[in-house]
């Protein structure tokens, strides 16, 4: 029985260690999360709003690009699901992803503005800008929270 005990006892404190309780950061987190839903009915290209940019019926004649595009797509996928699961199941892994994959969705959204500024067609619109600082203050509060596991 004592042995049984243990074996618990062990199996419990490996759950523990694969949890992380987000505190304060997780009305953080989801603020930022209803932030980036904002973005997309806010202008991205021209006067195409986010969500058009996303399903791809954003105006031809402003020439969006697939970066616009693919920044969409991965900041819903990164953004919205990766952060949900991680808010829902709190796994350690679940946030991990959410920071790293995050960080890299940042950066494409960086180079998204860009291409936008150099396409000679109509600029960044504020929902883009909206929609990459949203996903760096994302990636930042992930990857706090990964950090200060014990």
């Amino acid at each position: 029985m004592c042995v049984l005990s243990e074996e618990q006892d062990v199996k419990s404190r490996g759950e523990v260690l694969r949890r992380f309780d987000p505190g304060a950061k997780a009305l953080v987190i989801a603020t930022v999360m209803l932030a980036l839903v904002v973005s997309s009915l806010l202008p991205w290209a021209g006067g195409s709003p986010g969500y058009e940019v996303l399903t791809g019926h954003a105006d031809p004649s402003l020439k969006v690009g697939l970066l616009p595009r693919l920044f969409a797509i991965n900041s819903a996928i990164v953004g919205l699901g990766f952060g949900a699961l991680a808010l829902i199941t709190r796994r350690w892994g679940a946030a991990f992803l959410a920071g790293v994959a995050g960080l890299v969705v940042t950066f494409e959204g960086m180079i998204a503005i860009w291409s936008r500024q150099t396409s000679g067609q109509a600029g960044p619109g504020v929902g883009l800008v909206l929609a990459v600082i949203c996903m760096a203050v994302l990636a930042i509060q992930w990857m706090r929270i990964v950090w200060s596991r014990d």
